[in-house]
């Protein structure tokens, strides 16, 4: 009780926080915000968790834990949530609809809640047939908009999602949602995300954006819809690892635009090593991907409407620090 009373006395940029975790504090102070993710391990091992999460926490804002990403099998998100959460770097669980009915997403919000979880990223999941279990079913009893306004609605009404009082009052959560500015049909993707503000998204993350120019026009429309003034909009960022990795998120990942230009920087990094030296092409290539990586944020952070970046280094914990340092974003702020 006393907690929550702390929350709901708690005022930042004249108006009271919803959750008061960290995060929502840093955009509240207007600060431009980081937050990175995290891979779970395919194992029990709590010890990869938290050497993951020492890796990145000085870094970060928060950092997302992802759900059975790809639809592999990965410890949980809640629980290694818990372990970073221990060692001091703020976790953002996610929340898939691919895996659960309404009765165990609410269960396990409570059940975070309850351990001092603040952040929630609503996702659809990706399609189990991209993982190690292709035969599994996908539950998909609600989708990522309505998983949204439950949330909401069991922090704001304090009731679930069945309309039944919640006792004690509704878990406190800084509610995320994720936004891909590049999917067809890109005239319609500020609308969409129009719909997950309505629904109550109080962040949202980005998918990858390398078209830079795209991406203003999408943050254009945003900010002439208003949107940025209802949400706090963190773009995503991540660096590259080789020529392969480029030419096949340009060529073979949907909903997304990698330009030419970017292929070529990463092929040109390698011009002139021994191609037979595997270990100086990939510190050739990683170098080039962090540089580039590092004027990504540069740019995001003179684009209206961006309120910070959201680094996917996909298990390359090791380039957070670079690339943060690299943009000037740290120290990170502390806030109170």
């Amino acid at each position: 009780m006393a907690m929550q009373q702390a929350i709901e006395n708690t005022e930042e940029k004249g108006r009271a926080l919803k959750a008061g975790s960290n995060l929502e504090r840093v955009l509240a102070a207007g600060h431009f915000a980081v937050t990175g993710e995290l891979e779970p391990p395919k194992s029990h091992d709590a010890d990869i968790v938290r050497k993951r999460g020492k890796v990145v926490e000085e870094c970060l804002d928060a950092a997302n834990i992802t759900d059975n990403q790809t639809a592999i099998v990965r410890m949980s998100s809640i629980g290694s949530a818990l372990l970073i959460k221990d060692s001091g770097l703020e976790p953002v669980i996610q929340i898939t609809c691919r895996d659960r009915n309404r009765l165990a997403m609410q269960a396990d919000l409570l059940g975070a809640a309850a351990h001092g979880i603040k952040n929630v990223l609503c996702l659809s999941g990706d399609h189990q047939s991209f993982g190690n279990h292709p035969g599994a079913k996908n539950v998909h009893d609600i989708d990522s908009m309505q998983l949204i306004r439950m949330i909401k609605d069991m922090r704001d009404e304090s009731r679930f999602q069945c309309g039944e009082e919640i006792p004690g009052g509704g878990p406190r959560f800084f509610i995320g949602a994720a936004a891909n500015p590049f999917a067809d049909p890109l005239e319609l993707r500020p609308h969409r995300l129009a719909k997950k503000v309505a629904a109550g998204a109080d962040f949202v993350q980005t998918q990858l954006v390398y078209d830079m120019d795209q991406f203003r026009k999408y943050m254009a429309k945003v900010v002439d819809m208003g949107l940025h003034e209802k949400v706090s909009i963190l773009a995503g960022v991540g660096p590259l690892k080789s020529t392969g990795m480029a030419r096949y998120m340009r060529d073979k990942v949907p909903g997304m635009m990698v330009p030419d230009i970017f292929v070529d920087r990463m092929a040109d990094a390698v011009k002139g090593i021994d191609k037979d030296d595997k270990a100086a092409k990939q510190e050739a290539w990683r170098a080039e991907g962090i540089k580039i990586c590092i004027e990504q944020c540069l740019e995001m952070k003179e684009i209206e409407g961006v309120a910070g970046v959201h680094i996917m280094a996909i298990g390359w914990e090791t380039a957070v620090r670079p690339i943060v340092e690299g943009a000037g974003l740290m120290p990170r702020p502390k806030v109170d």
